[in-house]
């Protein structure tokens, strides 16, 4: 299943070879110990994004299913249609706040 707006970009054969790739990140919090010492307690929140031959890697971690157990991930079949459409770094385009700003005073 392709994505509405994209349909035409993405091949049945170029779906098969999406890969699924997981990074984990670190949120930290300072935690003061009974000794008064302030150290960071940190905790791993991962995160699951899909990677298919020229397209952006679009984050499929809200989207899927883990076994905590075996680690196993499970995509249900109507993902595709809920994710968003991507778009590559070198099209985001930046604004400059200031000028923005300023050009409304």
């Amino acid at each position: 299943m392709a994505f509405p707006e994209q349909a035409d970009d993405v091949t049945e054969t170029q779906r098969k070879k999406c890969r699924l790739l997981e990074i984990v990140q670190y949120t930290c919090e300072p935690e003061e110990l009974l000794s008064g010492e302030v150290q960071p307690r940190c905790f791993p929140i991962p995160r699951i994004f899909r990677i298919c031959p020229n397209r952006p890697a679009v984050e499929i971690t809200k989207l899927i299913k883990i076994d905590l157990k075996t680690g196993e991930i499970e995509m249900p079949d109507e993902s595709s249609a809920l994710l968003p459409k991507g778009k590559h770094w070198r099209d985001i385009r930046r604004y400059d706040t200031e000028a923005v700003a300023g050009s409304s005073g």
